[in-house]
């Protein structure tokens, strides 16, 4: 199961594979690509919305004000 997230604007979805996160920007194409930061494995499913405003907070803008989970 993929989770989905709007991060400040830029789609991002993670998935916990063998105990550790992985983060993937998907594409228009159906196709995704990995993602170039790393969640460590001890973040909580409900904390990764926190963790990602932490890591992107530098990306807020006006349009995009927060981390929102996707359906």
């Amino acid at each position: 199961m993929s989770l989905k997230f709007n991060v400040f604007g830029t789609r991002i979805h993670i998935e916990r594979q063998g105990g550790q996160w992985a983060a993937f920007y998907p594409g228009s194409d159906g196709k995704r690509r990995p993602a170039d930061f790393v969640i460590p494995h001890d973040v909580e499913e409900g904390d990764l919305a926190l963790y990602l405003g932490d890591l992107f907070h530098e990306d807020a803008r006006p349009a995009y004000p927060e981390v929102v989970r996707v359906a």
